[in-house]
């Protein structure tokens, strides 16, 4: 299974909530202006840094 997290850059508003809710959020992102995802080794998988996200910006597929 491949995983991917796409956050789209221009609807980011580097609001943090993908950081704060992931269980592992300072393994797997970094915020600056906007989200960067640094490791998805870590991932569980579990959406909810895309659930929680204001701005629909991040989108995960499989």
């Amino acid at each position: 299974m491949v995983l991917k997290i796409e956050v789209d850059e221009d609807k980011c508003i580097g609001c943090g909530n993908c950081y704060e809710i992931c269980p592992k959020g300072p393994k797997i992102w970094k915020i600056n202006k906007v989200a960067h995802v640094l490791d998805l080794k870590y991932c569980h998988v579990c959406t909810l840094c895309a659930m929680e996200c204001p701005v629909d910006a991040i989108k995960i597929t499989r």
